[in-house]
This record gives C-alpha cells, structure tokens and sequence, in this order.
C-alpha cells in the first residue's frame, strides 16, 4: 500500500480523537465554562450534525482543488479550530470551533477517501478504505482513552492543544508524501490517470468492472450535476442505507459503554478505558481483516459477519454483570461492527464510481448519519425498563433491520461482473 495512505491515516486518527474524547471531557468544560453540562453535550451534536452537513457541501466547493491543497487546507484547519478552543472562555466560540472542526473534518475526510481509492488500483479499494478507517480505530484505542487522561491531569484544553499538536506531523507528511493533482481526475495525483489510458479511450473503472468514456481531451471529470445524479441509483442508496444503520447500532453502544462497565458490571472508573480500550483493538482487527476480503468477497464479510453481530448484541445486554464476558463480548462486537461498517462503506465507494469527486462525501454522509441518528436513538432507550441496557438491546434491533432489508436484495451488495 503506497505510504501516503499511512499519512491520511495518521489525519484522521487525530480527527477520530476530536470526535470521541468529549465523552469524558464535557463535565469539566461545563464547569470552566459555567454551562450545565446538558448544554455542554451541545458540541456533540453540533460535531456530529457539521459531519453529515458538511461532507457533501464542502466536497462540492472543494471538487476542482488540487487534492494535496484540500488536504492540507482542511487539516490546517481543523488544527486552528483546536487552538481557539483552548483559548476561548465563550461557550459560543467554542460552539463555533466545534462546528468549523467538524466541517473541516469531513472536507478532509471526504477528499481523503476519495484520494485513498486514486492512489491504489481499482479492485483494491476495500483494503486501502481499511488503512485509512484505522486511524480512526487506533483513536479509540490509544487518542481517546489518551485524551481523558491528559483532561483528568491536566484540564480539557490540554487535550485541545493535543490534536492540535498532532495535525502538525500529518500535515507535513501531506505535503511530502501526497501528489498534486485535482481530485476530479480520478487519477493518481500526479498528473497520471492511474488505472486509466490518458489517450481518452478509456475512463475512470466503475463499481461494476466497466470503463467510462471520459470526458474533453481525457483528463475532464464529470460535472457535479452528474454526480449528484449518482444519489438516484437504487443500488448506492441501499449501500448508504445499510452503511448508516450498522453504523448507527455500532455508535449506539459504544457511546453509552460507561455506564454498563460502572452500573451493570459494577467495575471501577478506570475500567471504562480499559473496555474502550478493548472496543477499539477488536475494531481495528474487523477493519484490517475485512480489508482483505471486502473488495472481492463483501457478501462473505456481510453473510459471515452479520449474524453473530446480531445475536452479538442481545447477548452482550443479558451478560453485561459478568466482566469476563462484558470484555469478550465488547472486543468481539467492535471487530464484527467495524468489519462489516467498512465493507459497507468500501462499497459506497464501488457503486459511487460514477461521481469521482463525491463518493468519499456520500461515504462520509452515510458513515456520520450513523454515527449521529445512532447515539439519539440509543439515549431514548435509557429512560426505559432496558436502562443502561437499553443501547445494546437498540444495536441489536438495528442491525437486525439491516439485515432484514439487505437479505432480499444480497445479490446487489456483490460485485457485478465484468
């Protein structure tokens, strides 16, 4: 894999930190900044929403930037975002920093993944989706726990200038590592058309193995009314759709983790790092794992994966007061999540083959819906008889209506033959 997908990566581990370390910091900038703190969870939502909002807006004003530029650009700031964050004594600035990150994050990130599909070859999309996932994997595992710690020690603006400092290297591994270039291309970067003749007889690879005629003298793109024309392919829609309910039931439960590990498990306060923990190194094996196979063999992945991610979660629910099983089942579950989440989102990327500037936003809009409609349907559950268990009891409904609606059309979560 070529290293600048490793640089990507290092981005969007810093950003995946930003995402998730609010959880264990919102007390205490509520505090500092004299909020309650149901105010304060505000710049969750405000993240979250800026995602799913800003993936397909800034991806379309950034369509015809140079991809090294846009990169840097959004990195850059979102690192600035971060700096006026520590800053600020407002609530209202920080609102605002946390909704600049945000868009900035899903600029980077949809750029980025249309960027990680151009610089491998067209059948190896899955594998170079599951290197860039990592970064975000690896934030649950070291970023997040790392970012509660350094609050706890040293206060929340502390963590700020943390993922501020660490845009730092990517951004200048960036600018080394990654070619210029458009990202409407659809090429390598470099000037070359990657898998594609730049005579003009032949254009970009689509999802299903043809070759589009491309446009002009062979180097032109389509325009972005063409791309959006994308979204009313039955086929994209079905993929985005199972992409954000898996995605929904995956951030669901992982959200409300905390209060399962210290109330049902009865555990300490530091075993809530140690789960999270545990979450994020299963998810980083279904990412790599699925990586391999999603490419070739996404209907193995969804077909082996899918059911005992189903049953995965009701069971995690009934066994929670057991801490043996409570740490199992947790590692389990973010390997299977996380493993049938990218393949999913890998073939958001195959069937939007058509829009070579949009697919990584329509990627990152259905991965962040997800991660948005997720976390609201899991915290309605706690206020039930399910309480602490009632996010997990939610995960497992909604990977079952997943797979209730991708069993009748399977056949379209495959390759199409060439």
């Amino acid at each position: 894999m070529p290293l600048p997908l490793y640089l990507l990566a290092m981005a969007v581990f810093a950003m995946g930190t930003s995402e998730f370390m609010l959880a264990g910091l919102l007390p205490d900038i509520a505090s500092d900044l004299d909020v309650p703190v149901g105010t304060a969870g505000v710049l969750t939502s405000a993240f979250a929403v800026g995602m799913v909002v800003g993936a397909p807006l800034v991806a379309a004003l950034a369509r015809d930037w140079p991809r090294r530029s846009s990169l840097l650009g959004f990195l850059l700031a979102f690192a600035a975002a971060h700096v006026v964050g520590a800053l600020t004594t407002s609530f209202p600035v920080l609102l605002a920093t946390r909704v600049l990150a945000a868009l900035a994050n899903a600029g980077f990130l949809a750029v980025a993944l249309t960027t990680a599909a151009a610089l491998v070859p067209p059948d190896r999309k899955g594998r170079a989706l599951a290197i860039l996932l990592s970064g975000t994997t690896v934030a649950t595992i070291a970023g997040v726990p790392g970012g509660s710690l350094l609050g706890a020690f040293l206060g929340w603006r502390a963590t700020f200038w943390a993922v501020a400092a660490l845009c730092l290297p990517a951004a200048l591994g960036i600018l080394r590592g990654v070619p210029t270039g458009p990202v409407t291309r659809g090429g390598t970067g470099d000037g070359a058309a990657g898998p594609v003749a730049r005579d003009g007889k032949a254009g970009p690879v689509t999802g299903d193995g043809a070759a589009r005629p491309v446009t002009g003298d062979g180097t032109g793109g389509p325009s972005l009314r063409a791309e959006l024309a994308q979204l009313a392919r039955p086929r994209l829609l079905l993929v985005m759709l199972l992409g954000a309910l898996v995605n929904a039931a995956t951030f669901g439960s992982f959200t409300f983790l905390a209060p399962v590990v210290t109330g049902t498990a009865g555990l300490g306060e530091l075993w809530i790092s140690v789960v999270l923990v545990l979450f994020g190194a299963g998810s980083l094996l279904g990412v790599t794992v699925a990586g391999r196979l999603s490419d070739r063999r996404p209907g193995l992945v969804l077909a082996v994966g899918g059911p005992p991610l189903l049953v995965g979660w009701p069971m995690l629910a009934v066994l929670a007061d057991s801490p043996v099983a409570l740490c199992l089942l947790v590692f389990a579950q973010g390997a299977l999540s996380f493993a049938l989440g990218s393949t999913l989102i890998a073939r958001v990327l195959y069937e939007a083959a058509g829009a070579p500037t949009m697919a990584g936003s329509y990627a990152t809009a259905a991965l962040n819906v997800g991660a948005t409609a997720g976390p609201l349907l899991a915290a309605a559950t706690l206020t039930t008889r399910a309480g602490d268990l009632g996010p997990l009891w939610a995960s497992g409904l909604l990977v079952a209506v997943a797979l209730l609606v991708a069993l009748p059309v399977r056949a379209a979560l495959t390759p199409r033959s060439t």
